[in-house]
């Protein structure tokens, strides 16, 4: 039986093609994958990955143009502090996780370019 699932939105789309790319980007970079799209009731952490000893909690962002504050912009007191209750949950379902130290990366897409913040912001 088929279901009749709505079709993604265009938001959506965009936001996993970036997410992918942000994934390559780190992996690339020497970063090992952990996990994307953690879901919790404080809201999404787009991909959880290790540098090292540290784990790390990505936000990526994605804007046309650097226009409104560009992609870094957009990362509101609000925002980071979603990011950061999102991480405390991560730590207490993974205890193996709660020992190593964090880190909030910000991978940011404007237009054509990339830029990767470590530690963009702290706890």
């Amino acid at each position: 039986m088929k279901e009749n699932l709505p079709e993604p939105t265009t938001r959506r789309v965009t936001g996993d093609h970036f997410e992918d790319a942000a994934r390559s980007f780190l992996l690339a970079r020497g970063l090992y994958f952990v996990r994307a799209n953690f879901l919790c009731r404080f809201g999404e952490i787009d991909l959880v990955m290790r540098d090292g000893e540290f784990l790390v909690f990505v936000e990526v962002r994605y804007r046309r143009s650097r226009a409104f504050g560009g992609a870094l912009g957009s990362i509101t007191a609000k925002k980071r502090q979603r990011i950061i209750s999102a991480a405390q949950v991560w730590l207490r379902a993974h205890p193996r996780d709660a020992h190593r130290p964090c880190r909030f990366d910000v991978v940011a897409f404007e237009g054509d370019d990339v830029e990767w913040l470590q530690a963009a912001f702290e706890a």
